[in-house]
């Protein structure tokens, strides 16, 4: 593990930079409220994070109360995150062409998806 992952300032740290960027993004895009609403959203979550210290729960998603158990459930969890997205973005691709359109940007999304998935296949299999 490397110090990032020990630490429990990271997640709090993280969800805020990341709700400045939504701020930034969406001030820029001219809703500034709705930006500030986000950044609040996510200063709100980080100091959640910070706070719950006694959950292993929390622990282990903020990181310093990672073990190789809770690695194993993470890896897990975002397999299936990433499986639902998958499928999602395959059933709005297969939408926006049911109603004529190019399926823009999820024929995108899709093909990045798939291209990323396979070099990963092949590194992994490569290396292993």
């Amino acid at each position: 593990m490397t110090a990032v992952d020990k630490t429990k300032w990271f997640l709090p740290g993280f969800s805020v930079a990341i709700g400045c960027a939504f701020l930034a993004a969406l001030w820029a895009g001219g809703n500034p409220r709705d930006g500030v609403y986000s950044l609040g959203v996510m200063a709100v979550f980080g100091l959640l994070v910070l706070v719950g210290g006694r959950s292993e729960t929390v622990r282990g998603l903020r990181g310093d109360g990672r073990d190789e158990r809770f690695a194993r459930l993470d890896l897990v969890a975002t397999a299936i995150a990433g499986n639902a997205l998958i499928g999602i973005v395959i059933g709005a691709v297969i939408w926006e062409w049911a109603h004529g359109r190019d399926g823009t940007p999820y024929v995108q999304l899709g093909a990045v998806a798939g291209v990323v998935y396979l070099l990963a296949v092949g590194v992994l299999r490569w290396r292993g």
